[in-house]
């Protein structure tokens, strides 16, 4: 399996770097079969080729197995037509990668912030929406007629309702059988009917699995009040990345949120935060985010291959990875630990050792 790691800007280089650290250990314990492609993106691309996402780099990513990008600086790019290109957003589009997955759950012994403890799944559309870079074939989704009126267009298709449908009802099946629609239907009632109409579609189909729906007002606050009553959450693209940073900043810290982007054909691993330029290069990164994509990855990749020895090893990380958040002296120092980005990563190493011998 050849994984194509693109490090990204700011802390994205240290964070993929442990990622990989943490995926060579367990692929010497397990015998497992991955060899990883480094290419740079981001601000070193551009000033080296000019563009932030040369175009071999794109080949190389429909060429692989899989994907890790680490996060990218994107308010600092200049326009597109001066090679200011988005990877995160284009990597979605071109590789079609239509669901964004978004586990959130707390740990024990890792403090909380909801009243209750979570353990669900948001499963985000990842191809329209109200995002203007992605729901036009040509141009941008917003305008602006005059200086002082802007509008922004949303896309709602059946066809990508449908299949995030589906998708989020598939993984519920194999979970606590529960899909809840995120909604905003009284107010939106062309848009979000067309989602709905799909979503309830694909409920006849999944019988065993239990459905109901929430506005998605309601759903912030249910996700303070009572997130242990959800499993998996299936919703449009901008309530999808609103709800799944509150959830994962609830569950403990948005720095533990793993994700991984799929569709028919790939899957890419991206931590769910941003660069965070003002601790590039400090050791001071939590590389929790993207390490738990990574092995939601290889999961990925173990169930799309049959390759048990894969999502064994997925397991295995994530295990790992609960054994030191339980313990207040292997966290990060942004979990009010001691250890640094290196250190957590070595502390992570010598876990997976210990799990697999």
């Amino acid at each position: 399996m050849n994984i194509l790691v693109l490090p990204g800007d700011g802390i994205g280089p240290e964070i993929t770097d442990a990622a990989m650290r943490v995926l060579e250990r367990v692929q010497q314990a397990l015998a497992l079969d991955l060899s990883f492609d480094v290419r740079e993106i981001g601000l070193t691309s551009l000033q080296s080729s000019g563009t932030t996402l040369p175009s071999s780099v794109l080949d190389a990513c429909r060429r692989a197995d899989g994907i890790i990008l680490g996060p990218v600086s994107t308010a600092a790019y200049p326009p597109r037509t001066e090679g200011g290109i988005n990877a995160s957003a284009e990597l979605r589009i071109q590789l079609d990668l239509f669901a964004n997955v978004r586990p959130s759950r707390t740990r024990d012994g890792l403090p909380h912030w909801g009243r209750t403890p979570m353990d669900l799944v948001i499963v985000r559309e990842n191809t329209e929406g109200f995002y203007a870079d992605r729901n036009m074939h040509r141009g941008s989704g917003e305008l602006m007629p005059t200086p002082d009126l802007a509008l922004s267009i949303r896309k709602i298709s059946a066809f990508a309702s449908s299949r995030i449908a589906h998708a989020a009802f598939e993984l519920a099946a194999a979970r606590r059988r529960h899909v809840t629609a995120v909604h905003k239907s009284n107010v939106l009632g062309v848009t979000e009917g067309l989602f709905l109409r799909e979503v309830r579609a694909a409920a006849k189909v999944h019988p065993g699995v239990a459905y109901d729906e929430q506005l998605v007002d309601s759903m912030a606050a249910l996700l303070v009040r009572d997130a242990a009553r959800f499993d998996v959450i299936a919703t449009t693209n901008m309530f999808g990345d609103i709800l799944s940073d509150e959830a994962a900043e609830l569950s403990g810290s948005l720095g533990l949120a793993a994700s991984i982007n799929f569709g028919e054909r790939h899957c890419m691993a991206q931590a769910q935060h941003g660069s965070a330029p003002d601790i590039a290069g400090r050791n001071k990164a939590n590389p929790t985010s993207l390490i738990l994509s990574a092995a939601m990855l290889i999961d990925w990749l173990g169930r799309r291959h049959d390759h048990a020895t894969l999502t064994a090893a997925a397991r295995i990380i994530e295990s790992s990875v609960d054994a030191l958040l339980q313990r207040p002296s292997t966290r990060t120092i942004d979990l009010g630990g001691p250890l640094g980005t290196r250190e957590f990563t070595s502390e992570l190493c010598k876990a997976i050792d210990a799990g697999t011998l």
